[in-house]
């Protein structure tokens, strides 16, 4: 199936590796041009490189998404180096895991900076662009977690609030030719879960509560952003697209 992204630019937040770098690899294999960024600029540019290895057009740049000059400059990267911005896959995020008699401030800040505040940066950044084309997608990745975990209170709220952040611009934006959709992963197999301690019995406890007997792979994620991004999807908006394997509750 051709998904129609030949010529169309994405920038992809939090894509150094994990999920993020999935999704850029799987944009550009259907000809998108990929801005890599990441707080992590070493792994940006790695991802990058890799991708113009293979013959993709891709480039890295380094950026806080939630810092406003870093966003700003991120997006006047983009447009120099491919002309303008028409996708934006919102991805950036991480947990800070406690309960919340333990939780700290900063625990709670950061999560939600990262996650809700950054990408209403970017996103208010690079609207004007989607707007002024008539076109654009805008992808935000959630989390099953939405549905609320413990020991998560401060990224399962986040992970809610991007729901309707994706539900009031696809309301807003929708007039303008503008998709925006959430996709919501289960348990994922990435670097960050198998380096944790107690990986195995997480792993074990995902697997056994949803139908599909696997984990989910970042390349599962990446296909879903891919068809959300593309022509096949122009008449979805302000949906989330669960990919868990089954697994709701």
């Amino acid at each position: 199936m051709d998904l129609e992204l030949n010529d169309k630019t994405a920038i992809v937040t939090g894509s150094a590796r994990g999920l993020g770098a999935a999704t850029a690899r799987r944009l550009a294999q259907e000809g998108a041009r990929v801005v890599v960024t990441d707080i992590d600029g070493q792994g940006a540019a790695a991802t990058a490189k890799e991708l113009a290895g293979l013959g993709h057009r891709a480039t890295a740049v380094r950026a806080d998404i939630t810092s406003g000059p870093d966003v700003d400059a991120l997006v006047a990267t983009a447009t120099e180096e491919f002309g303008g911005v028409d996708i934006l896959v919102n991805n950036a995020g991480f947990p800070r895991d406690t309960l919340l008699t333990k939780m700290t401030d900063t625990d709670w800040d950061s999560v939600i900076e990262v996650i809700l505040k950054g990408s209403f940066l970017v996103t208010r950044a690079v609207m004007p662009q989607l707007i002024a084309r008539r076109w654009g997608r805008v992808v935000n990745i959630s989390s099953r977690s939405y549905l609320g975990n413990p020991g998560q209170a401060n990224y399962s709220s986040a992970k809610a609030g991007i729901l309707g952040f994706t539900r009031a611009l696809a309301a807003e934006q929708g007039r303008c030719g503008i998709t925006v959709n959430a996709v919501a992963p289960g348990f994922m197999e990435t670097e960050a879960v198998r380096s944790l301690d107690h990986y195995e019995k997480i792993r074990e406890k995902a697997v056994a509560a949803q139908p599909l007997r696997r984990t989910g792979r970042p390349e599962d994620i990446a296909d879903a952003v891919a068809f959300l991004a593309s022509e096949r999807a122009s008449f979805i908006t302000g949906e989330t697209l669960h990919v868990t394997g089954g697994r709701f509750g």
